[in-house]
């Protein structure tokens, strides 16, 4: 009967197996085994700190990302942090596993999700503000106020305010977005923006370039005098000693063989 009962009693492996943290090593052992190139040990300790990286990726939750990718960035942290970790040195696992996962998070919104980037400062106090209007919501059964955000967080109302700003222009709108009424909705880029006028002169420009040159030295003064210092006529004669009268003969009778020539030129093009 003894020999039955010793037959049907679990091994110490088996025992181990029965539950989910029970098959869990002496962490002492499993940073040793790690140091000596032990895969499993690696594996191990990443499982056993798993939840850690969890609660991490949880302060953003909320932050217009998929909380799978966040807890995939905080696991890929957690990894590179039992890589780097030196438990001879005395510090807890933790403490130094943090910052490490916590700035992998923040890399992630810095250079894959937003498209604005912040300052640092700023997107710590991001979450910070995120975690309390989360926690106020509840507590209220409301959306919070900026004041009261800012009285949980001990922080001037302002910055409270700069980071709600922040976080919704953290992305730049699409041109391509439609905008209007439901029956007649268009891009966004049909909307912004205006024709640049400049263009129609590049034509006048060009043909004015090759018409200058034909006029005399005093033709091209008055031009100048007029449309590029912007003077008027009498102080044009004024200028080139000349009474307001004979200036404006001569800049009529200067335009009329510009507007000439430009017909003509324009003939020959399409000629």
């Amino acid at each position: 009967m003894a020999a039955k009962r010793e037959q049907t009693r679990p091994t110490t492996e088996q025992q181990a197996s029965t539950g989910p943290g029970d098959g869990l090593a002496n962490e002492r052992e499993l940073w040793r085994r790690r140091k000596l190139g032990d895969a499993a040990a690696r594996e191990e300790l990443a499982r056993r700190y798993l939840p850690f990286a969890k609660n991490l990726a949880l302060r953003y939750r909320g932050a217009s990302e998929s909380f799978d990718d966040l807890l995939q960035v905080a696991n890929l942290g957690l990894v590179n942090a039992i890589d780097r970790f030196e438990p001879d040195r005395g510090t807890p696992f933790a403490a130094f596993a943090s910052p490490t996962i916590l700035g992998e998070l923040k890399r992630h919104f810095r250079d894959r999700v937003w498209t604005v980037r912040v300052p640092r400062g700023l997107h710590d106090r991001m979450a910070e503000v995120d975690k309390a209007t989360a926690a106020l919501t509840v507590e209220l059964q409301r959306s919070p106020s900026v004041g009261e955000i800012a009285a949980k967080l001990e922080i001037d109302p302002t910055d409270v305010l700069e980071v709600l700003e922040a976080n919704h222009n953290r992305r730049p709108l699409s041109l391509d977005r439609p905008v209007g009424g439901e029956e007649d909705e268009s891009p966004a880029s049909e909307w912004v923006g205006d024709e640049d006028e400049g263009f129609e002169l590049v034509d006048d420009k060009l043909a004015l370039e090759g018409v200058l040159p034909h006029l005399d030295d005093r033709e091209r003064l008055i031009l100048r005098l007029r449309f590029a210092e912007d003077m008027t006529q009498s102080q044009i004669a004024e200028r080139i000693g000349h009474s307001q009268m004979h200036v404006s003969r001569i800049l009529r009778r200067t335009l009329e063989r510009i507007r000439e020539e430009v017909a003509e030129q324009e003939r020959q093009a399409d000629g």
